[in-house]
């Protein structure tokens, strides 16, 4: 094996600026790889979690149902039902002492706003959870292939100006440090191309949960303002 072309070649004929550059791409592709891993999980999670509703449903109680739906912390449909009854309990009146307490300003809302509202901000939290990480994906896969281009540029003037000094332009020994400076593109696509396929994909996982969080968030409503479930059967005749 030719040595000058190794990594240990690579790394140790390059400066600091072009070794810095190969570390700053080296940790956004452990970043870029930690968050699809923990972005991956937490949509199963969710997915399963969703997978529970229609359990929910045919359930004979609420508390039945909050039961079904798994009572975990990170559980959006769960979280969802019960602030939708958080709600409901709250314009019921709570009392103090058997006598009603003084309505605040948010309570002059009635039944139906207030439920909305309440789903309305935790489909919201939710879904910016779901998004969270989604942001350094797409940063990291718009900038790496700079900075990879960014790495060659300065290896090869690096090179060049080395064989300025040195007077020694043959082929061998131009194209050791000219491969090396152009490994650092090869490096930045390396990161960038995971990153906006994991972005693509998580994204469009993304908005099946959040699209089934509001459908059951609409099926809450309903249930919570009149007793019933919307009917999803009957189909509009235009």
């Amino acid at each position: 094996m030719n040595t000058n072309f190794s990594l240990h070649a690579i790394w140790s004929q390059g400066d600091l600026v072009s070794n810095l550059v190969a570390i700053l791409l080296i940790a956004m592709s452990i970043a870029t790889w930690t968050v699809i891993l923990l972005k991956m999980i937490s949509q199963w999670r969710q997915k399963r979690f969703g997978q529970q509703v229609e359990t929910f449903w045919h359930s004979t109680s609420l508390k039945e149902g909050l039961r079904s739906l798994g009572e975990r912390s990170d559980n959006a449909f769960h979280k969802l039902a019960t602030d939708g009854m958080d709600a409901v309990a709250h314009l019921d009146g709570p009392k103090v002492n058997g006598c009603m307490e003084q309505k605040q300003l948010h309570d002059q809302l009635d039944l139906s706003d207030w439920v909305t509202r309440a789903l309305r901000n935790s489909a919201d939290i939710s879904a910016a959870r779901l998004q969270s990480g989604l942001s350094l994906l797409a940063s990291i896969g718009s900038t790496a292939p700079f900075i990879g281009l960014f790495g060659t540029v300065w290896g090869i003037y690096h090179a060049l100006a080395r064989i300025g000094q040195t007077g020694q332009t043959s082929l061998d020994q131009v194209a050791g440090p000219i491969g090396e400076a152009l490994v650092m593109t090869a490096l930045g696509l390396a990161v960038a191309i995971p990153a906006v396929l994991a972005y693509n994909a998580l994204l469009r996982v993304n908005k099946k949960i959040t699209g089934e969080l509001n459908r059951f968030a609409h099926d809450l409503h309903a249930y919570l303002v009149t007793g019933a479930r919307v009917d999803h059967t009957i189909k509009r005749v235009v």
